[in-house]
């Protein structure tokens, strides 16, 4: 069964950083797109960053130049390098693999349903 576990979510002050990480198993990480959502109370879930099967990242706009995401295949392991947090950073961060598509593409965040999903890691970022 396909598995993702997050860690490293925590508190932090605005201007701070944090690196989550996704461990995963059940699957051949190494064939699969591999992203992060995040998702506010009754706000849904909103995509991150993408990284390609070969590790290759796509990110929202909101995050480019502050987050990087990193997917280490001989590990098994997704990371999310978060700098300079800002109070709007604040969510639960999903791992998720993409069941679906080839490659992250330019819409890889809308397509929720071709998802599998860890259990989240809370991130909170305060002033």
């Amino acid at each position: 069964q396909v598995q993702l576990v997050e860690s490293g979510g925590g508190s932090v002050q605005a201007g701070g950083s944090l690196t989550l990480s996704c461990t995963a198993s059940g699957f051949t990480f190494s064939n699969y797109n591999m992203a992060w959502f995040r998702e506010v109370s009754g706000m849904g879930r909103e995509g991150v960053a993408c990284a390609d099967d070969d590790g290759t990242p796509t990110y929202v706009d909101s995050v480019k130049g502050r987050f990087s995401i990193t997917k280490d295949n001989a590990k098994k392991v997704l990371y999310l390098q978060m700098n300079n947090l800002k109070p709007e950073d604040s969510a639960i961060y999903y791992c998720a693999r993409d069941n679906y598509r080839a490659a992250c593409g330019y819409a890889w965040y809308t397509h929720t349903q071709d998802y599998s999903w860890g259990r989240g890691t809370p991130v909170t970022v305060s002033l």
